[in-house]
């Protein structure tokens, strides 16, 4: 990957991480002669509108709660190409991932860590957000001078809404391992205490008597105390503590982060009268925390504040003559009065050639189309994949706008396909966004197509386009 020299007005030093839906740039800020962290939008993600809406999304709300505990935003910007950019502070220790990759974190240490990672997460929901992915990945440290404690930051919010938009039909978003068990059903209320539950796993991966055996990706995880072997310099009640955080039934949770943090400071009193000793660290041990810190910031760092938004529709491709029809693969459309279109691959939708899946933008201006709100314009594509897990309308609910207001889903049946169609009103960027999808009439496969119709068009239009979409 070839490194800009510049990203707006920051001059780039090095590539800090790559990630399925962005990149991360270390930029140099002459004015402030300060380093800061450079999130750009991945390029085969920056078709789709819902990918460009979590992703300045994140940028707004961290920038609106302004916190501390959480990764700093300075700006957000443009390429000359369309893709969204967010300017973050730099987080120049480090992640907690890097660091349980080196060497045991000594018990005192870990839960004073854990009890840092709630009060960040209890900042979040005083604030009625959800962050929905708190894995070791996206916790950072960030130097606070030469006698400055180190700050602990919760990053990566890319997955994380608002209370009120992450009840009720919702897109399946966390790590697993991490991620509650009710962010696996797409019906479930996702909320506080899936995060409880998060914190929990990251409590038992920190605090674990034999880290290889708290594998975090294990399908169920320990639900009794005595099931939690932890450290012998960890006190007894922290195991009852994590078994109650991570309860498969969020009912049986610690309702909230702060409220978990209360409890992990009564369990661990103990520990503070009794004394913290443990055994010394080896020579090689220390050599690569001493490894790690000089690292810090490095590729690997910057992952973390890479994430993973949620897979979504994207791609490149050449621009096509105006008019007529255009087809790429399987896909063939017909093009309203003056659009053109470009063929496309649906990032995140792979075949079982691991290939990804066909897909096509077409807008008047297909490769601004996404990036610029006033544009119409409409992408499609087609999936084998999807169509193995779910159907036309189940895969609709998981492409929920939270900021925009749905109309009933209705049916239309165009040239032999029966489409359900999602019709979505905006208070801000575009007026509305229209989600529907199909089965492939002739074999096992969702299309979808996802349009932003002109501002002056009527009723009809979205059923003619719809119309004008053939399969092979």
């Amino acid at each position: 990957m070839t490194a800009p020299l510049r990203i707006g007005p920051y001059a780039i030093a090095r590539l800090l991480g790559v990630g399925s839906f962005a990149t991360v740039w270390l930029g140099y800020d002459r004015a402030l002669d300060a380093h800061v962290a450079i999130k750009v939008l991945a390029e085969n993600w920056s078709h789709d509108l819902r990918v460009r809406e979590r992703f300045l999304d994140e940028a707004r709300l961290l920038r609106r709660l302004e916190h501390e505990r959480l990764i700093r935003v300075h700006a957000v910007g443009e390429l000359p190409d369309g893709r969204p950019y967010a300017v973050l502070a730099w987080a120049d220790g480090g992640s907690l991932r890097d660091r349980l990759a080196a060497d045991e974190i000594p018990a005192p240490t870990a839960l004073r860590l854990l009890g840092e990672v709630c009060a960040g997460v209890a900042v979040l929901h005083r604030h009625g957000v959800v962050h929905r992915d708190l894995t070791p990945g996206n916790i950072l440290f960030r130097s606070a001078g030469p006698d400055g404690p180190e700050q602990v930051l919760i990053a990566d919010l890319g997955l994380a809404k608002a209370l009120a938009a992450a009840s009720g039909l919702t897109a399946r978003a966390g790590t697993p391992g991490y991620m509650a068990p009710e962010q696996d059903d797409p019906g479930a209320v996702v909320d506080t205490r899936a995060d409880v539950y998060g914190l929990g796993r990251l409590g038992i991966r920190l605090l674990a008597a034999d880290p290889s055996s708290a594998n975090p990706t294990r399908p169920d995880p320990p639900r009794h105390p005595r099931e939690i072997r932890l450290r012998d310099d960890v006190p007894a009640a922290v195991a009852a503590v994590l078994a109650q955080a991570t309860a498969h039934r969020p009912a049986d949770r610690y309702p909230d982060a702060a409220t978990l943090h209360a409890a992990l400071i009564r369990a661990s009193a103990p520990a503070a009268a009794t004394g913290r000793v443990r055994r010394q660290p080896s020579r090689r041990a220390g050599a690569r925390r001493r490894y790690w810190s000089r690292r810090a910031g490095a590729a690997v760092v910057a992952v973390a504040a890479v994430g993973a938004l949620g897979a979504e529709a994207g791609g490149a491709g050449s621009a096509r003559p105006v008019g007529g029809t255009y087809t790429t693969g399987p896909l063939t459309v017909t093009l309203p009065p003056g659009w053109s279109a470009t063929g496309a691959t649906w990032a995140g939708h792979y075949g079982a050639d691991g290939e990804p899946e066909p897909a096509l933008v077409m807008s008047p201006q297909p490769r601004r189309w996404a990036a610029d709100p006033h544009l119409p314009g409409a992408f499609v594509g087609l999936s084998v994949s999807t169509a193995a897990r779910a159907t036309p309308a189940g895969f609709l609910a998981e492409r929920t706008h939270g900021e925009c207001t749905p109309a009933p889903a209705r049916a239309t049946r165009q040239v032999g396909v029966e489409w359900t169609v999602v019709a979505y009103r905006c208070d801000r960027g575009r007026p509305q966004i229209i989600e529907s999808a199909a089965l492939h009439p002739g074999r096992p496969a969702v299309v979808y197509v996802q349009i932003a119709p002109p501002a002056d068009s009527g009723p009809d239009f979205v059923d003619t386009l719809l119309a004008g979409v053939r399969l092979r």
